[in-house]
């Protein structure tokens, strides 16, 4: 780096270079170096500026506890925070009721790597805003802003998860939120995203149109009890890593049209309930799905009950030990194709069919002449 930097002005330029100078690790040595500091004649205020992350946080009225976590373990030092109000760290990021805040500016330094919990079971706030996002070495959001049950709005449009390899839990049990807009989310690297809305009761609009999943193994209760969500588009998600995905859709009560004709389940082994409690699904296409390696088909339709028909003849179940409640409570299937199955050998098929209609099982009996009792 140039140590001619008195006559640059444009912060243009500066933010390039230090970018660059953090992108090569060595934005330590501008920051913590008192002599080089001086010889560059860099206020310390613009790498600061371009360097860090910087939040808006709306507290609830009347609410009050702790509005930020910072993990036991981290040097405090790299978490700056400041207030609308002057007051330094109000008794350690903790809102008092005389405290009568109204906003919250939070400023975290370039060292932290790990955003994992940032807000996980943070109760009594509203909004979070991220104003800047200047961090591209950041590899951990799991339970990021889990459990914010008060949260009504996350502004995200500044994000950035270029290096993200964890999204677990990220969103689970944000009870209020009804949009989420992560077109610019980058989630090449990403390999973990089970959990990530479960339990987002209220979201009824959600945009992972431009999610990339190559890497990724895990989506078990991915949308796990996304009540309110009608439909969802994922036909950009190519899975050809993806082993988990139990419980994927569970309880989306509200789940009227699903679009998976890109995933690649080659390699999926657990498929346990993935569909369980869509009752609002009148048709699915399965048409792409290699079962090859799935072990657990248990609870995979069950309570489906607005199904009217099922083509499953490209399902192959060599490997299936658990078919126990797979159709279970899908009172309206009058089509089932299971043209490929092979049951002979499977160690659970109780109650597999049960609560489907009469008609159906009977087909099933004759079918598969060595079904038993317990499975209707």
């Amino acid at each position: 780096m140039s140590c001619n930097l008195k006559n640059i002005k444009s912060k243009l330029i500066l933010k390039k270079i230090f970018n660059n100078i953090s992108r090569k690790r060595s934005l330590k040595i501008v920051c913590y170096n008192k002599v080089f500091q001086k010889k560059v004649d860099v206020d310390i205020n613009d790498y600061k500026d371009y360097t860090q992350i910087k939040i808006e946080i709306i507290p609830l009225p009347n609410k009050y506890g702790y509005f930020l976590n910072i993990p036991d373990d981290t040097d405090p030092s790299f978490f700056h925070i400041y207030f609308n109000n002057n007051k330094e760290e109000i008794e350690r990021y903790d809102i008092q009721e005389e405290d009568n805040l109204d906003k919250i500016i939070v400023l975290i330094d370039y060292e932290v790597q790990n955003l994992s919990e940032l807000f996980n079971k943070i109760y009594c706030i509203k909004s979070i805003r991220f104003i800047q996002f200047y961090r591209r070495n950041i590899t951990d959001m799991s339970y990021m802003f889990s459990f914010c049950s008060g949260l009504e709005e996350l502004n995200l449009d500044n994000f950035v998860t270029d290096k993200v390899t964890n999204m677990s839990y990220m969103f689970k049990g944000c009870t209020k939120i009804k949009k989420l807009n992560l077109t610019k989310f980058k989630t090449n690297n990403v390999t973990d995203m089970n959990h990530m809305f479960s339990d987002c009761e209220s979201l009824k609009e959600l945009n992972v149109n431009n999610f990339n999943t190559e890497n990724v193994a895990d989506m078990n209760h991915m949308f796990e009890e996304c009540y309110q969500i009608n439909e969802l588009d994922l036909s950009n998600f190519n899975t050809p890593k993806l082993i988990n995905m139990s419980y994927m859709f569970e309880g989306c009560t509200a789940l009227k049209k699903i679009n998976l004709s890109n995933f690649n389940t080659d390699n999926v082994t657990n498929m346990a309930c993935v569909f369980d409690g869509c009752e609002s699904l009148t048709e699915i296409n399965l048409d792409n799905f290699n079962t090859i390696n799935v072990i657990d088909m248990s609870h995979m339709f069950d309570r489906c009950s607005r199904l009217k028909k099922l083509n499953l003849d490209n399902f192959k179940t060599n490997k299936v030990n658990n078919m126990s409640f797979m159709f279970w409570g899908c009172t309206g299937l009058n089509e089932l194709n299971l043209k490929n199955f092979c049951i002979n050998d499977i160690g659970n098929i109780n109650c597999m069919f049960s609560l489907c209609k009469e008609k159906l099982k009977n087909k099933m009996k004759n079918n598969f002449k060595i079904l038993k009792e317990k499975t209707f």
